[in-house]
């Protein structure tokens, strides 16, 4: 394994050129390494050499190791994305096309069909973004070079080196994101291992190909994680005036109790239930609140992110036919949805930024442009897509 003070030198070299040939040859170490471990878990040589044929290593996946947006983007700006207008139209559309697929998964494994294809939109948005990384090249960068959890990716291009010894999915199938996550509904490997089902009767688990296969992976999943048939993930809530009593997902109270301390549903109806839920404030006791259940760590723990699971749970509302959010989120400057975010790059464009294809997602050279159109205004250069440049851009 290659020493970690390398990386430096090994991200000088993808920038300076001449030198990679050292990264290379430092790469091809690791690897030697990579193949007698991968031998020791039944991986044969030839499979791990047809995997690792011309493959170097990519640097970037450890740019992106710290940039994942769940953690880092606004709530409101997070779940503004994932759970527009534009996401349910096409997550209804979807529903219909494999509407045979989702029932029979709902039946098999007892998860609500509307929550499986919440999981799909929100990995995949239907299998439409799907990731285009190669899996062997990304785990095996941040399995020599990574800065932390190299133990863990190392695990996990084994259980890509399987997947491919096992015949289940083609090397040059499996391509996801910087982190190894693919298919329709972004399975790690080693998930995959353990997880992924025959959703199509056709005695192979190509959660790529087959969409009947993924999502009867995704129910398997879920149930697998504690999904209790018949119980909801949880609602918005009204709180108090005033209200400073407990709150945290875990901290589960009888629907009696919150009901007691003042709480009702968000269109005033009073809380009835016999179960327990916990009071989950994802912008401060100021923003929507919700009441969420143990469903609801079923969806939490496929990405251990709570915006992750509330954008599940709030696209599976509205595929379902239910309004979205009601209380406004704290903020003077409200989230754009994917057309407005395209619409922002288009007149960013138009005042001669270069921010490539107009295609919603915020990359670095939209945020330098937003940056530069803020202190135009007088706002603090933060790049974020806000409604406040939106406006400015459109002359308002």
């Amino acid at each position: 394994m290659p020493n970690r003070l390398l990386v430096p030198t090994l991200l000088a070299a993808a920038l300076l050129g001449p030198p990679a040939a050292v990264a290379r040859a430092d790469f091809q170490s690791c690897l030697s390494g990579l193949r007698a471990q991968a031998a020791a878990r039944g991986i044969s040589g030839a499979t791990f050499d047809r995997a690792f044929a011309g493959v170097e290593p990519d640097l970037k996946v450890l740019e992106l190791m710290d940039n994942q947006p769940e953690f880092k983007t606004p709530i409101w700006d997070y779940i503004g994305f994932l759970v527009d207008e534009e996401r349910v139209a096409d997550g209804r559309a979807a529903m219909r096309q494999y509407a045979n697929a989702l029932a029979a998964a709902e039946s098999r494994f007892g998860v609500d069909r509307h929550v499986i294809a919440g999981v799909w939109g929100v990995e995949s948005n239907f299998g439409k973004d799907i990731g285009g990384r190669p899996l062997v090249q990304s785990l095996a960068t941040i399995a020599c070079y990574g800065r932390r959890r190299q133990d863990y990716f190392k695990g996990e291009l084994f259980a890509t080196l399987k997947i491919v010894e096992d015949g289940d999915i083609a090397a040059e199938s499996l391509r996801g994101s910087w982190a190894g996550a693919f298919g329709h509904t972004q399975f790690m490997p080693s998930t995959f291992q353990r997880l992924a089902v025959d959703g199509d009767g056709d005695g192979r688990r190509d959660v790529v190909a087959s969409v009947p296969d993924a999502l009867a992976s995704t129910a398997n999943f879920l149930r697998k994680a504690g999904w209790t048939p018949g119980l909801p993930w949880g609602f918005e809530v009204r709180l108090p005036e005033g209200y400073s009593g407990p709150s945290g997902r875990k901290n589960r109270r009888p629907l009696s109790a919150w009901a007691a301390a003042g709480l009702t549903r968000i269109d005033g109806r009073p809380l009835s239930g016999d179960y327990q839920a916990g009071l989950l404030l994802p912008a401060g006791r100021d923003g929507p609140a919700f009441l969420v259940t143990k469903n609801f760590d079923a969806l939490y723990s496929y990405n251990a992110a709570e915006s992750y699971g509330l954008a599940i749970a709030l696209l599976s509302d509205r595929l379902r036919g239910a309004p979205g959010i009601r209380t406004p989120w704290p903020t003077d400057d409200p989230p754009l949805d994917r057309a407005q975010r395209r619409e922002l790059q288009r007149l960013l464009i138009a005042r001669g930024y270069d921010v490539g294809e107009p295609d919603g997602k915020v990359g670095q050279k939209t945020r330098d442009a937003i940056k530069d159109v803020e202190r135009q205004i007088g706002m603090a250069p933060t790049g974020r897509p806000g409604a406040k440049v939106l406006q400015a851009l459109r002359g308002r």
